[in-house]
């Protein structure tokens, strides 16, 4: 990788980057706090709303919490959609009611390798848990301790690519979205397993220091390794199906949504310039939740962000529409979308009950739906 980075683009962005890449305009859409998936009827509206609005791409939210929004061989249902209509099936409505309108649907897997620490898969397997040096493997997020699971292990990888796989077939998806916690947190890995491995490869011990680049970048390549049997997967799904196609870009994508990239790669070991050049990435959208314009525009210059533009793939931004306390105002977002826009990204907007939902704020929603439709025509004229 290196070396192509000297000599010019690899041979699989330069072909990229001579295809035009669809800009997207989407949005996140989950349960929480949001009562969409407990309803069909609720989501065939929700998602003619959207179309009506410009939106051409929806992220749904399938593996939360530990739990997901299906029937699952490897994990146990949402407890709230278990209790209300267990045989809705929500991302396989959202993706036929989306599909008739002409609208790709990329279900969002938000945890990743992410486990609340109380969940029986953790009490169940807990070798498959990575560990701090002292043990410890608590990490408190989202209001609860939470835990990672190894990506090295085989056990942890036939769950992880099990539960993308079932979606992507069920449902006939356009692709899966993975994101900030598609991660091996970077003070991690002091588990027996990951010590085994690491004492087999290398003849010592992992380095006390968990920030030493050589074991940083060891661990960095078991993610990677993962993300590259997923990508092997989807391959195979497409050829199966009929979707995939001899010497043309994959059918079924695969989006990542990471914060910008030294953070990225610092804190949770997502090496997701590498992964873009490497082609086990299809779409980027790139967190940028600052709340201030110019605090917006200052993240879009981050280098990385910009050499991915340059390889030719699809480049999203993700945008705040509203959630808890923060709803920008459509002033605000007007500019936002207007400054990512004239760079050639898409937009994805975090998340559907901050357009015109529950946190629409005090502009109310039939105000926000409506400059929303209107600023996505000017979006879309300005594209073409």
């Amino acid at each position: 990788m290196l070396l192509a980075a000297v000599v010019g683009l690899p041979i699989g962005a330069a072909a990229r980057s001579a295809t035009p890449q669809p800009r997207r305009i989407g949005v996140w859409l989950t349960n929480s706090p949001s009562t969409l998936y407990y309803d069909g009827a609720r989501i065939d509206r929700a998602v003619d709303d959207l179309a009506r609005s410009g939106f051409t791409t929806l992220y749904p939210n399938v593996w939360s919490r530990g739990t997901t929004f299906h029937r699952s061989r490897h994990a146990p249902m949402e407890p709230a959609l278990a209790k209300a209509n267990p045989n809705l099936d929500p991302i396989c409505r959202l993706t036929s009611s989306a599909r008739r309108r002409g609208m790709e649907v990329i279900p969002w897997f938000e945890y990743g390798l992410m486990e609340p620490a109380s969940a029986a898969i953790v009490r169940e397997r807990p070798e498959w848990v990575l560990q701090r040096r002292d043990g410890s493997t608590g990490v408190e997020m989202h209001g609860t301790t939470m835990v990672w699971l190894n990506p090295a292990h085989p056990g942890v990888r036939q769950r992880f690519l099990g539960l993308i796989t079932e979606i992507v077939q069920r449902c006939d998806v356009d692709g899966i979205q993975l994101d900030d916690h598609f991660a091996w947190p970077v003070e991690l890995g002091y588990d027996p397993y990951t010590r085994q491995l690491y004492r087999a490869e290398k003849g010592v011990e992992p380095p006390a220091n968990h920030t030493d680049r050589f074991w940083m970048k060891w661990r960095r390549q078991q993610l990677t390794s993962l993300l590259r049997e997923l990508r092997q997967q989807l391959n195979e799904l497409d050829a199966s199906s009929g979707r995939g196609r001899l010497g043309q870009p994959p059918e079924r994508v695969i989006s990542l949504s990471p914060g910008p990239f030294r953070f990225a790669y610092n804190r949770w070991l997502q090496d997701w310039e590498l992964w873009s050049v490497g082609e086990l990435v299809d779409d980027l959208i790139v967190q940028n939740y600052a709340y201030s314009v110019r605090g917006f525009a200052k993240d879009l210059d981050q280098p990385a962000l910009v050499k991915a533009k340059e390889w030719g793939m699809p480049v999203e931004i993700g945008i705040l529409a509203g959630f808890g306390g923060r709803t920008p105002n459509m002033t605000t977002l007007r500019e936002k979308v207007k400054l990512a826009t004239a760079r050639g990204h898409g937009v994805i907007y975090f998340y559907w009950e901050g357009l015109w939902g529950v946190h629409a704020g005090p502009e109310g929603g039939a105000s926000r739906k409506a400059a929303f439709r209107k600023l996505h025509e000017e979006v879309n004229r300005s594209g073409r």
